[in-house]
């Protein structure tokens, strides 16, 4: 493939010397001690691909170097790779600086290197000397399994997906009012009553209805430890999020105490929910235990407690949540929530960790330690920097890849305004309105999938692909974009989903099969 079919757009790229290296059975990888775990990984991907061994090289032949140098002149998580007569060199920053040399190295090669069994063909690297490194240090994408759940095996793939993309920050959404998908020991009916449904709603419609199906699924602790794990080695942070105090009726149902209303069941409803937590001592408390083996899974130092669409009406009846606004001088039913909030800010940072919520935390006054995420456009995002917060941005007219693709009566399940794959390739994280110390504050990005009307992975493919590489380039490429100049590479780029297997949507709109005629959406 040509080199301009890079995705993401590396930073500098230059034409090398020679004719390039061609990989064979004499090929072999050499690494240092801090590359090790991209050369296993390289060796591992590449040796399925190629049929080729890669075996550990010493002295001088034609192989492929890796190697960390801090003293480079390079960014942290940057690269630099060679390719010339000499073989394949990439020197990182760091570890991650390294990996990401490596993925760009295999976008060098056929698209046939993201297979699982060999091909025939020759399998070349063309000289080349590209050095790189990303915009942002936060590269993100949520991902809802509490709607629908996604199996572990589908979700590991995810991960690769997102390497593939040079993203670095998967955001795990485990909770909501239609499901809980995280084994907590001390709760066991998180699990057994909590993590799945009797039926789903389909589509939007009103009135709505559902496909008698039970719907659900759960990780063990072992499967986060090893979810986890995988994406560390391929330098992926997994920020957890266990949603309060609202979007919280499927750990009510199980738990009836920790709700306003008595005995519930696991939501089968899409949209927000009147149900919320209360606010009593035994509610905080129980929380606290389900955050502290939450800290044990994920050793991130971010924790994401959401505090988004939260509710205020059973608030507003409620003898206990009237009391503690009384007992803690609160004004009123927003301050509730920043108090609830508040609670949890407090607690994370003396265990060393840091909240993230989503922007209706700025409602009723901000946590001190908190980061938002700004998702109800980019005003959020704005008051947090402006206030001295970091911020993460994911407003939805440019974030929400549940959003349809075109205004095609052929688009599945039609949700929310049009955001084209042009719309998220021109989208800027950075607000204008920022002075460069305020920008100082916006972390990254990230794009959210959220999962009501993807109930399969095919479906999942179908709504994040080709977006989320266009969205890869807006995080981690800078300079200008020009979306004319994008689409040759992505076209390109779309042969390495296809010998993956990714089920993304065409640039001409979907496939029969990939409809949806007759399920009703909304604006």
């Amino acid at each position: 493939m040509p080199e301009h079919s890079l995705v993401p757009r590396p930073a500098q790229i230059a034409p090398g010397e020679g004719s390039g290296l061609v990989l064979d059975a004499a090929t072999g990888i050499s690494c240092d001690e801090a590359a090790q775990g991209t050369a296993l990984w390289l060796r591992t991907e590449l040796g399925a691909a190629t049929g080729l061994a890669f075996p550990p090289a010493t002295g001088a032949g034609r192989h492929i170097r890796l190697s960390v140098d801090d003293s480079a002149g390079l960014s942290p998580e940057g690269y630099r790779l060679t390719i010339d007569s000499e073989g394949a060199k990439i020197v990182g920053h760091d570890p991650a600086g390294v990996f990401y040399g490596a993925q760009t190295l295999r976008q060098l090669l056929p698209p046939a290197a993201y297979r699982r069994a060999p091909l025939p063909g020759e399998w070349r690297l063309p000289a080349t000397e590209i050095t790189d490194r990303p915009r942002f240090g936060w590269r993100g994408c949520m991902i809802d399994v509490a709607r629908h759940f996604l199996p572990k095996h589908d979700l590991l793939r995810l991960i690769d997906l997102l390497a593939l993309h040079k993203l670095n920050v998967l955001h795990l959404h485990l909770s909501d009012d239609q499901g809980w998908r995280v084994e907590i020991k001390r709760y066991p009916r998180l699990t057994e009553v909590a993590s799945w449904r009797h039926e789903s709603q389909v589509g939007a419609g009103d009135p709505p209805t559902f496909d008698g199906r039970p719907h659900g699924g759960f990780y063990t602790q072992d499967d986060i430890r090893e979810i986890v794990a995988y994406a560390g080695a391929r330098h992926i942070r997994v920020v957890p999020e266990i949603d309060i105090p609202g979007h919280s009726q499927a750990a009510i149902a199980a738990y009836p105490e920790l709700g306003e209303s008595g005995d519930l069941q696991v939501g089968r409803r899409w949209g927000v929910i009147e149900e919320v937590l209360n606010v009593s001592d035994a509610t905080l408390e129980f929380y606290r235990n389900v955050f502290d083996e939450i800290m044990e899974l994920f050793p991130d130092e971010y924790v994401c407690v959401g505090g988004d669409e939260c509710p205020k009406g059973q608030w507003r009846n409620s003898p206990i949540a009237q009391e503690r606004i009384k007992s803690e001088g609160l004004a009123d039913e927003d301050e509730l929530q920043s108090w609830f909030i508040r609670a949890f800010d407090r607690y994370f940072t003396e265990r060393g960790r840091r909240l993230l919520g989503w922007d209706e935390i700025l409602e009723g006054g901000l946590a001190p330690g908190a980061t938002v995420a700004s998702w109800r456009g980019r005003e959020g995002g704005i008051a947090a920097a402006r206030a001295g917060h970091d911020v993460v941005m994911c407003p939805t007219q440019t974030s929400y890849l549940d959003y349809r693709q075109s205004d095609s009566p052929d688009e599945p399940i039609p949700v929310g305004t049009v955001l084209t794959l042009a719309d998220v390739y021109a989208s800027e994280p950075v607000p204008t309105e920022l002075t460069e110390e305020e920008a100082r504050h916006v972390l990254g990005a990230q794009v959210n999938v959220w999962t009501e009307h993807m109930d399969s992975p095919r479906r999942v493919d179908y709504m994040v692909f080709p977006r989320l590489s266009a969205f890869a380039e807006t995080v981690w490429s800078s300079g200008e974009r020009d979306y004319a100049e994008f689409l040759p590479r992505l076209t390109d780029h779309l042969r390495r989903l296809d010998a993956i297997g990714v089920e993304y949507r065409p640039l001409d709109g979907p496939r029969p099969w990939q409809r949806r005629p007759g399920v009703p959406g909304r604006d």
